[in-house]
């Protein structure tokens, strides 16, 4: 081990995990070309998968460097599951894992060389399927809404859209603990990404990072839970009023001020307020897509708005 380079703690949240997943990626933490590594794993309370199996596959599997096992007393959920691991965990950085993808061996090693002055450094992932075959080169090939960005002042557009993939993400340590208590609105990269934002720049690795496995179980992804106009409503609309809310607890930001002014806008909308069209379409710099969507979207008969959300997920739309 290499003490004079930063020591970089791995955090992984665990799950009813699929174990020959989990296995890959494990096997692939253990084969990073990055020498001073630690490894935390929490499993939040998994129901049918014993808490020995998931402990005798990490000693199987991580034999390069330290680790830490813990398991939940009750299911906390993703996001309060890598908020107890950015409690507990120590090291300079922290990059934060699924239990489901396959790192490149390079991965940290790329991270931890590009980050520089950065607080989080990001990249570009390897879509791959269920069987480990490669769908794509780039994730944006399949998801063309995601726009990587770098530099200072990102913390405006991270309100509205996040192009942080958390298991892509390392992030300076102090950055991550400072975040602590983690908003519960959003996913926690897109919490840490905005929270990093406010102060610190983000950088973006200039090379693909890891293999990224996509199924039908994966937590996020294009309008995830959303079949039915009344699921749009809670799962966007009222997400976003959640999420801006919690964030205005939390920094005095001006984007956020316009963020509000937007959310009631598209609730006005969606309600048929006199002029609540007008309204909405005057803000439509905010997101352009999601404001025609709305106003068109929210209109429709519920088999075309049906329709329309397959077309969208599909990525035909």
């Amino acid at each position: 081990m290499t003490e004079d380079k930063p020591t970089i703690a791995i955090l992984m949240a665990v799950y009813e995990p699929r174990l020959d997943w989990l296995k890959e990626q494990l096997i692939s933490l253990n084969a990073q070309t990055y020498s001073n590594l630690r490894l935390y794993v929490r499993d939040d309370c998994s129901p049918t998968i014993p808490f020995e199996t998931i402990q005798t596959l990490v000693e199987q599997n991580i034999t390069a460097f330290p680790y830490t096992i813990w398991r939940n007393e009750e299911n906390l959920g993703s996001n309060k599951t890598f908020e107890r691991l950015t409690v507990e965990a120590e090291g300079d950085y922290f990059a934060y894992c699924d239990q489901d993808d396959i790192w490149l061996p390079e991965k940290l090693s790329v991270s931890e060389a590009q980050i520089g002055s950065a607080g989080l450094i990001c990249g570009d992932v390897i879509p791959i399927d269920a069987n480990g075959r490669q769908l794509a080169g780039s994730i944006t090939n399949l998801r063309p809404r995601i726009v990587f960005k770098e530099g200072a002042g990102l913390g405006g557009s991270l309100i509205y859209r996040n192009f942080v993939i958390g298991c892509t993400m390392l992030i300076r340590s102090d950055i991550a603990k400072a975040a602590v208590p983690f908003a519960q609105s959003i996913v926690h990269d897109h919490y840490l990404a905005w929270f990093c934002a406010q102060e610190n720049e983000i950088a973006v690795a200039k090379q693909p990072l890891l293999y990224y496995r996509l199924h039908e179980d994966n937590q996020t992804g294009v309008l995830t839970n959303i079949v039915t106009k009344q699921d749009y409503l809670h799962y966007r609309l009222g997400a976003f009023l959640f999420r801006v809310s919690e964030l205005s607890e939390r920094s005095d930001e001006k984007e956020l001020q316009l963020a509000a002014a937007w959310a009631q806008a598209r609730c006005d909308n969606a309600s048929k307020e006199k002029h609540a069209v007008r309204k909405l379409w005057a803000m439509r710099r905010v997101d352009t897509n999601t404001t025609l969507f709305e106003i068109v979207g929210l209109r429709l008969p519920e088999p075309l708005f049906q329709w329309a959300i397959r077309l969208i997920r599909s990525g035909k739309l």
